[in-house]
C-alpha cells in the first residue's frame, strides 16, 4: 500500500473475495500488515442495546471469549456517545486503540486493537479503516447472519423477531438536513410497534405505528400495516395516500387496528405534511421549550367509518427536535415520567443518545418490566436551505 497509506479499493477488493462472515479478519490483515497490530477485534452492540459481544479477528484470542461486556459506564460506552477513539497504555508497553465503528450516524460498535505505537498519522489510519470496516459489515450483514446472531444476548420471541425485521436497518441516519435515531423497548419481546424511514432526493419520509394486540398477533397485523405503507411510498405517494392504502389493507383482510402518524418532510423547506391516525401527539423541542404539537386526530387504521383521513402541516425550523412516540411511553407505569422534562433535559445529547435516555427512564419507572411496548423516534432539523431562518412562515399551521 503506497506510503502505508489506507488504499481503500484493495481493502474492499479484499473484503468483497472473503466469505461475508469474515469482514473483521480483512480489516485485521491489513492493519496487521500496515503497522503490525495486535488482537484486533470488533464489539457489537447488543440487540437491547445494553451489552457489547466480542468478536475477534482469527488467531486473535480475547481475554474472555464469548462473555458480553456491560455497555453503561464503560470506555466502550463513552467511545461510542462522543464518536471518538480513545487510546491508553495496555499495561505490556503497547497502547490500546479503541475506534467507533459507525456509518452514517449508526453505531454499529467499536474496533479494538493494540499497538506497540501509534502516532497521528497512525491514528488516523486506524480510523480510516474503522469507517472502511462499518461499510464493509453494512454490506457483508445481507448475506450472513454472523452478525445477527452475535447480538443476540437474551432469548428473542417470535413475536419480536418479526418486529425486526420490518424496521430500517440502521436505527440512526445523519444528513445534512436532519438527524434522526429511534428505538423500541424491551428489544427482545416486543409485538405490535414499529418504526420506519427512508430518504429519497427531495423528502425525508418518516411513520411510527402502533398495532392492536400483543405477542405475535400483533407483529403479523404490523407486517400488513407496513408492507401496504411501504408498498404505496415506493409507488411514490404522498402521507395522505399512504394513510389511505393502510386503511384498506387492514379492512380488506380484518387483521385488527393500529395507530399511526406519517410524516413527508420537505428536504428544500422543513414543510413537514402529516396524518395522525389515532396515535400520540407529538413532542416539539423548539427555542427551549416542550410542547405537545397540537393535531388533529383522525380515527385509527382499520376502523370501518365514513370519515376520511386529513393532511396536516408543521412547519420545521432549524434546531427544532420533534419527538414521535407510541402509547408505551406514556402508558401505566411509564405514566410517572415527565418526558416533556427528559426530552428538555437531553437538549443537548444526539438524538441516538437521547433516545437511549428517554427508553432508559421509560424503563427504570415500569422497574425493567414494561406491559407494552414504547417506542421513540427523534428528529433533529438542522436547516432548510432555500430561505434564511428570518423568513421562514410561523411553526404550526
Amino acid at each position: 500500500m503506497k506510503g502505508g497509506d489506507l488504499e481503500l479499493g484493495e481493502l474492499l477488493a479484499a473484503a468483497e473475495a472473503a466469505p461475508p462472515g469474515e469482514s473483521v479478519d480483512v480489516v485485521a490483515h491489513d492493519l496487521q500488515k500496515r503497522f503490525g497490530a495486535e488482537s484486533v477485534s470488533f464489539l457489537f452492540v447488543d440487540l437491547i442495546g445494553q451489552r457489547l459481544v466480542r468478536l475477534a479477528a482469527a488467531g486473535d484470542e480475547p481475554a474472555d471469549p464469548g462473555e458480553p461486556i456491560d455497555l453503561q459506564g464503560s470506555v466502550y460506552d463513552s467511545v461510542l456517545q462522543s464518536q471518538r477513539q480513545h487510546v491508553d497504555p495496555d499495561g505490556q508497553g503497547g497502547q490500546r486503540v479503541i475506534t467507533p465503528v459507525t456509518n452514517r450516524g449508526d453505531c454499529i460498535g467499536v474496533l479494538e486493537l493494540t499497538l506497540q505505537s501509534a502516532d497521528d498519522t497512525v491514528l488516523q489510519q486506524v480510523r480510516d479503516a474503522a469507517h472502511a470496516l462499518a461499510y464493509i459489515i453494512v454490506t457483508d450483514r445481507r448475506f450472513t447472519d454472523l452478525y445477527h446472531l452475535v447480538r443476540r444476548t437474551t432469548e428473542t420471541s417470535l413475536a419480536a423477531e418479526i418486529q425486526h425485521q420490518l424496521l430500517p436497518s440502521a436505527p440512526c441516519c445523519e444528513a445534512a438536513q436532519f438527524t434522526l435515531a429511534a428505538g423500541l423497548v424491551p428489544a427482545d419481546d416486543i409485538g405490535g410497534d414499529t418504526y420506519d424511514y427512508t430518504l429519497d432526493r427531495d423528502t425525508l419520509h418518516l411513520s411510527i405505528t402502533d398495532a392492536m394486540g400483543h405477542d405475535t398477533n400483533s407483529a403479523l397485523l404490523a407486517t400488513l400495516l407496513v408492507g401496504a405503507l411501504r408498498r404505496a411510498r415506493r409507488s411514490g405517494c404522498d402521507a395522505l395516500k399512504q394513510a389511505n392504502h393502510a386503511h384498506q389493507a387492514l379492512l380488506s383482510h380484518s387483521r385488527g387496528l393500529a395507530t399511526g402518524q406519517l410524516l413527508c418532510v420537505d428536504l428544500e423547506t422543513g414543510l413537514c405534511e402529516l396524518v395522525n391516525a389515532g396515535h400520540p401527539r407529538p413532542l416539539l423541542l423548539r427555542d427551549n421549550a416542550v410542547e405537545e404539537v397540537e393535531l388533529a386526530v383522525n380515527l385509527p387504521f382499520g376502523v370501518a367509518a365514513p370519515t376520511p383521513y386529513h393532511l396536516q402541516e408543521l412547519q420545521l425550523r432549524p434546531e427544532d427536535r420533534l419527538v414521535l412516540l407510541t402509547d408505551g411511553m406514556q402508558e401505566r407505569g411509564a405514566a410517572a415520567v415527565d418526558l416533556a422534562s427528559v426530552v428538555h433535559g437531553t437538549r443537548a445529547l444526539h438524538p441516538r443518545e437521547a433516545v437511549r435516555s428517554l427508553t432508559a427512564a421509560v424503563i427504570d419507572a415500569c422497574h425493567g418490566s414494561l406491559e407494552d411496548d414504547a417506542t421513540v423516534l427523534i428528529l433533529d432539523w438542522h436547516s432548510n436551505r432555500s430561505r434564511p431562518a428570518e423568513t421562514r412562515p410561523d411553526p404550526l399551521r
